[in-house]
């Protein structure tokens, strides 16, 4: 992602909480021992993807981005989010989020009927919200901190009551201390996927122990951002299933 602009102060992670190991998909801080599983996501920016040369450079996973706000899908999920299925990576979509132009709840619904589903096939992960730097205008689009913790919980509630998963959260910790007060509340039940390009995954923002996904890079093996994943392939199975 910040596939708009460059990442500036990218400090982030995201998240299985070690508290809630025993949800569905989460993993502990012991399982991380292992070396990550690598993954990427793309956008409409990488273009029709090989996916055959991605499986056999060892991704495990990807997240295709699907849509943003309630007027935009990209050109490319359908050959991004079918070929990486077919090669035998397990994906998922994620949602650009633009707080300033529609409810969460709207948007949620947007990205549902436009890719972003779920389904129990053990290959499909939970959808994710793509919340970060507003490559449109004010950081943190206009809204307060409560009215942003507002916002998204508008949108992760409605994904979970049509889908019946939580979605995975994207940002990075500047961004989400900025613009929701470095709020705590959605890391019993979200996993926390974390953009920070400084070599590790902390910080992480309060209330995650620990992240799900490490965006690392920019660029790499993989066409798009460079991601891990902190479990093995046991655990990432479990995410999909749910």
């Amino acid at each position: 992602m910040f596939q708009h602009v460059r990442r500036a102060a990218v400090t982030a992670g995201l998240v299985l909480l070690t508290a809630l190991a025993t949800l569905p998909g989460n993993t502990t801080a012991a399982s991380a021992v292992a070396a990550p599983l690598k993954g990427l996501d793309v956008s409409s920016y990488q273009g029709n993807v090989n996916w055959d040369a991605v499986k056999a450079n060892g991704a495990t996973f990807a997240y295709v981005k699907a849509t943003e706000g309630t007027t935009y899908t990209s050109p490319t999920f359908a050959q991004q989010y079918n070929g990486s299925y077919r090669v035998g990576l397990i994906r998922g979509a994620y949602h650009f989020a633009l707080p300033d132009r529609s409810s969460g709840r709207t948007q949620a619904d947007y990205f549902i009927g436009h890719g972003g589903g779920w389904s129990r096939d053990g290959k499909t992960l939970p959808g994710a919200l793509d919340i970060e730097y507003n490559p449109y205008g004010a950081r943190c689009y206009g809204l307060s901190q409560s009215a942003m913790v507002s916002w998204i919980s508008s949108f992760i509630n409605q994904y979970h009551a049509r889908t019946g998963r939580w979605a995975v959260i994207y940002t990075t910790t500047d961004w989400w201390t900025s613009c929701t007060g470095n709020y705590s509340g959605f890391a019993a039940n979200d996993p926390l996927w974390i953009a920070n390009y400084n070599g590790t995954a902390n910080p992480l923002p309060r209330g995650w122990s620990v992240y799900t996904f490490h965006q690392y890079a920019s660029s790499g093996t993989f066409p798009g951002d460079q991601d891990k994943f902190n479990g093995d392939a046991s655990r990432l199975r479990a995410l999909a299933n749910g």
